[in-house]
């Protein structure tokens, strides 16, 4: 059923016109395939996928990774020019260590881009330090990917 621009599905996703429900913006940056920056109303916020990992951009602390630009193609295609939904995981907290806002990301025919990315090949299923809201349907979309 939808609701403002956005479906609900058993699987758990809240509506975002309802209280606690999910920030509508759109991707002004793809920094690599796990971070974005994400216009909401004047405010750009920095986002940081949970539940995955991919190869790395732009990382002082490490070389640059292998797959890494295909990664960030990967994330232009699924989001560029379509509005997204944030979705928040009290069990992540809000922010990371680096202030990126930690978030799934949705779009408005129901695809959860995190566990898309896992599903397409561009990353890994990541569990930080405590399992998060979708977790095992990411594990699963991450044994089927790489079946496949």
């Amino acid at each position: 059923m939808a609701c403002g621009g956005i479906a609900t599905y058993d699987s758990g996703y809240r509506c975002c016109n309802t209280p606690g429900g999910l920030q509508q913006g759109v991707v002004t940056k793809v920094v690599d395939g796990d971070t974005l920056h994400v216009r909401i109303g004047t405010t750009i916020m920095i986002v940081r996928l949970i539940g995955i990992d991919t190869p790395e951009v732009v990382d002082p602390r490490k070389p640059v990774q292998c797959y890494r630009r295909e990664a960030s193609a990967h994330m232009h295609n699924l989001v560029d020019a379509k509005p997204i939904y944030l979705e928040a995981d009290s069990s992540q907290g809000d922010v990371d260590k680096y202030g990126r806002s930690l978030r799934f990301v949705w779009l408005s025919d129901g695809t959860n881009i995190n566990q898309q990315m896992i599903i397409d090949g561009y990353a890994f299923e990541y569990t930080y330090r405590v399992p998060y809201l979708y977790q095992s349907s990411f594990r699963a979309a991450q044994t089927e990917a790489r079946a496949a």
